[in-house]
């Protein structure tokens, strides 16, 4: 009897609500309607800078200009902060980090520069200036920064397409400082602007993947250092490096290289596995490179090896950071080059820092907003580019090694930099009988860490497109190229995006029994129709012209299944249609046009149409384009109320 009542009635519903009986309805109404104008995008971006350069949430009137400049230097520099509170206790815990960050970083820097084709002097010179321009600006207190694997890798492979550095070694390394000072600018101008979305378009799927690919790829190239190759392939698939090293078995070996670099290879992941096992003597895989280096030179040296075959990297460029300002080409033929490569490396360098830093600052409870750390590994790159530097980042070996050494503040970093300064001045000599089958040994050693299956398998269990990104980051590398290997994973992911655009969900919505809450018919069989209403909500954060199509074909389809289905049963005829638009944020014409003609088919049906809470800027549009006035007062701030409504008439029939 109640649906029934509920049917018959349903024009008298209207009656009562036009003749303003519902003064609770009207007010609702009334303040969907009243919405004041929303912000425009351009308002939105300069609000967001002006927070940014003020960093005064919104108090800056109350604020007194020194203590405005104050607050603007705190949040550019964080060491502010914390300094006043710095003690001798907390330098005595971050001078032993430094130590032991340095004594990984030296051997580290020198691997990596020979892995972006630069002398060595600049992979140690990378782990100067970058990590005390962090120290000062950077928010997160265990992050180590340097040159790092991946990084190195890419530059290498995408600067040599431009400049031979077998060619013209000046001008590939004027390219790479070149190459380096855009990226700190991108860097900085993602951090000043807060277009940190930039970086997320290189999913987490998408980097698991390219680390993946580019560390075998890089395992790979060492082989040539480890077998003493002395000409090898230039290009990072794994194709080209395969068929460089099968050429290079059926020339005379050189054993000894082999010999010496698998040896402390085993000595270095052996050292390793002690430290996983038993975490008080962490340190021991954190010096195990640098062991490695001081025995092998001294074997080298003693043994005359390097008259035998042994390749040793000979002179080493001492003294501190040269001014590279001059070497910076801005007029050449490769600027835009140069500014390509520096976007890339960019983007990368800030997704392995922000990855980074976010992982351990979890640990420790607190959080580094990513803007603030664009900024700052902006800046030291800029800063590296004038000194001689290439691109450094926060690696997670070296981070790893500086946590576990029980680092407190970024002042490790400037421990660990004044070490390698002083090595530069006072022990690049030494360095002279070095093997490079060594520094092939601890990149080696360093990129198990970067192969993660365990996430890849996770990836496949929980998301088989990101799984797919995954895969054609990884074989986009292996059998393509670096920067192949972004572009298939950014393509993928972008292809994501864009099929969940085009189809988005949509669902009906249903009564949970007992309860004045309506949620998915599919997700909860439990829900139950309400007799003469069609309930429907769109799954969507923007109604436009990629999905609009689909939405009102869908929409419509739903109404002519609901249409016949109560042909038979009058009294469950269908008599209205509810859209939820609560995740709808934004809507442009085409939207509109597609509401417009669900609309109209709705009421040559004789159906009404309710929309339930759409978006600020939706409402707006919807008053601008005259659709509120094509509809009438049909708005309601949630689906109970619509439901209520509609349901009204039966009070009022059965107290008469």
């Amino acid at each position: 009897m109640r649906t029934s009542s509920s049917n018959e009635n349903t024009s008298g519903a209207m009656e009562l609500e036009e003749g303003c009986e519902f003064s609770d309805r009207q007010k609702t109404v009334v303040s969907v309607l009243s919405s004041k104008e929303p912000p425009t995008l351009w308002q939105d971006i300069t609000g967001t800078i002006k927070e940014k350069v003020n960093n005064s949430n919104g108090k800056s009137k109350s604020f007194s200009l020194s203590k405005n400049v104050s607050s603007t230097l705190r949040g550019i520099f964080p060491i502010l902060k914390w300094g006043a509170s710095y003690n001798l206790a907390m330098f005595k815990s971050d001078f032993m980090a430094g130590l032991t960050l340095a004594s990984l970083g030296i051997p580290q820097s020198i691997g990596y520069a020979g892995l972006a084709k630069l002398d060595p002097q600049y992979g140690l010179y990378t782990s100067v200036v970058p990590p005390l321009i962090y120290a000062i600006m950077g928010s997160s207190r265990e992050i180590a920064v340097g040159p790092v694997a991946v990084v190195s890798l890419l530059l290498s492979s995408m600067t040599q397409k431009v400049v031979d550095p077998t060619i013209d070694p000046i001008s590939y390394r004027n390219l790479i400082f070149t190459a380096t000072f855009f990226a700190g600018l991108f860097q900085a101008g993602f951090g000043i602007f807060r277009l940190g979305f930039f970086i997320d378009f290189l999913s987490h799927a998408a980097l698991v993947g390219f680390m993946g690919g580019a560390a075998i790829v890089i395992g790979l190239q060492q082989l040539k250092g480890l077998l003493g190759i002395t000409h090898f392939t230039n290009n990072t698939d794994v194709v080209s490096v395969m068929k460089a090293v099968w050429e290079a078995i059926h020339q005379p070996l050189r054993p000894y290289n082999f010999v010496l670099g698998c040896s402390f290879l085993i000595f270095i992941l052996v050292y390793r596995f002690i430290s996983k096992r038993n975490k008080k003597v962490f340190w021991l895989a954190a010096i195990a490179p640098l062991i490695s280096v001081v025995i092998s030179t001294l074997v080298v040296f003693l043994t005359r090896a390097d008259k035998h075959g042994v390749k040793i990297i000979k002179h080493v460029q001492g003294g501190v950071n040269r001014n590279s300002v001059a070497d910076l080409q801005f007029n050449g033929p490769f600027v835009a080059e140069a500014a390509k490569i520096g976007l890339i490396v960019a983007v990368i360098a800030l997704t392995e820092a922000i990855a980074v830093g976010r992982s351990f600052a979890s640990i420790n409870g607190y959080y580094i907003d990513g803007n603030k750390e664009m900024l700052a590994i902006g800046f030291m790159n800029i800063a590296g580019s004038l000194s001689s530097c290439y691109v450094a980042t926060g690696s997670f070996s070296r981070t790893a090694v500086n946590y576990s050494a029980g680092c407190k503040t970024t002042v490790s970093n400037i421990v660990m930099a004044f070490t390698v300064f002083i090595s530069l001045l006072l022990l690049t000599k030494l360095l002279y009988y070095t093997p490079t089958a060594i520094l092939a040994s601890i990149i080696l050693s360093a990129l198990p860490g970067l192969i993660d299956v365990g996430e890849a398998c996770s990836l496949w269990k929980v998301d088989k497109l990101d799984f797919l990104t995954c895969m054609g980051a990884f074989f986009g590398v292996l059998f393509g190229s670096v920067e192949i290997g972004l572009l298939v994973a950014v393509a993928i992911s972008f292809t994501k995006i864009i099929l969940n655009s085009i189809w988005p969900r949509i669902e009906i919505l249903g009564n949970i029994p007992g309860a004045d809450i309506y949620c998915s018919k599919r997700q909860y069989p439990i829900a139950v129709d309400i007799p003469g209403l069609l309930i429907i909500r769109i799954d969507s954060s923007m109604l436009c012209f990629v999905n609009s199509s689909f939405i009102r074909e869908r929409v419509m389809r739903w109404v002519d299944e609901k249409l016949e289905a109560s042909v038979e049963e009058s009294e469950f005829k269908l008599k209205a249609v509810v859209i939820d638009m609560s995740n709808v944020m934004n809507i442009d014409t085409s939207g509109i046009a597609a509401l417009e003609v669900i609309h109209k088919n709705l009421a040559s049906e004789g159906l009404q149409m309710k929309i339930v809470n759409p978006g600020w800027q939706v409402i707006h549009k919807m008053k601008l384009a005259k659709f509120v006035d094509c509809i009438g007062e049909k708005f309601f701030l949630t689906v109970g109320e619509a439901v209520e409504v509609f349901l009204a008439p039966v009070t009022v029939t059965v107290e008469k």
